[in-house]
């Protein structure tokens, strides 16, 4: 089973540490950093399925932190934070955070727990929409690019179908009743494979219209 890692970003070393046990106690990954930069450097080279970032941090703070990985990912953020500043709140939310966990008076870590949960719900419900937009459906026919997978009426085809078949069974599918030219089925082909022969595009073109 696949786990979800979530990182830790908090120059506190008792907080990492406390909440690395936690999350790892709950089945999750987990990755640590104790300031932004290293931070933004770590989530890019390899993403995380939410970040947890305190706001107060040397080098670089959350805000400006989460301002950058805005420009990059919708990964989902929740500050954590010592401050009770509702305009640090509202400000936070404006550059996109998604939720805000404070550090004042002490906090509950099964609290927090429950609100990475709620995120997480949250990413996969919003995945799952993102990837059913992309399946193309058309008769009996049915597409997933995100998998190469090709259906015919319920039923999987037995012979996984190359990248190159794929984008043009998929090109055909989207603009049924449309003539393609030789020029441009040859072109969806070289995007994958430049030795591809024309005999077998055309080969290939007359199997998925007899289906």
């Amino acid at each position: 089973m696949h786990k979800q890692t979530i990182a830790l970003i908090d120059d506190d070393r008792n907080i990492l540490t406390s909440l690395s046990i936690a999350l790892e106690k709950e089945g999750f990954k987990v990755q640590t950093y104790i300031d932004g930069e290293s931070a933004l450097i770590g989530l890019t080279r390899t993403p995380p399925d939410l970040a947890i970032v305190d706001i107060k941090m040397p080098k670089m703070d959350g805000e400006e932190l989460l301002k950058k990985l805005r420009k990059k990912t919708s990964l989902p953020v929740i500050f954590l934070t010592s401050k009770d500043d509702e305009i640090d709140e509202l400000l936070g939310l404006k550059l996109g955070a998604d939720d805000f966990v404070k550090k004042s008076g002490g906090f509950s870590i099964k609290v927090l727990i429950e609100r990475i949960r709620v995120q997480l719900r949250k990413k996969d419900t919003k995945d799952n929409i993102e990837e059913n937009k992309s399946i193309i459906f058309h008769g009996k026919l049915k597409l997933d690019p995100s998998q190469l997978e090709c259906e015919w009426d319920g039923k999987q085809l037995p012979d996984k179908l190359t990248t190159t078949e794929f984008l043009l069974v998929k090109e055909l599918a989207k603009r049924p009743g449309i003539i393609k030219e030789r020029a441009q089925l040859m072109d969806i082909a070289y995007r994958e494979d430049t030795d591809i022969e024309d005999r077998k595009i055309f080969s290939m073109c007359n199997s998925f219209l007899k289906l």
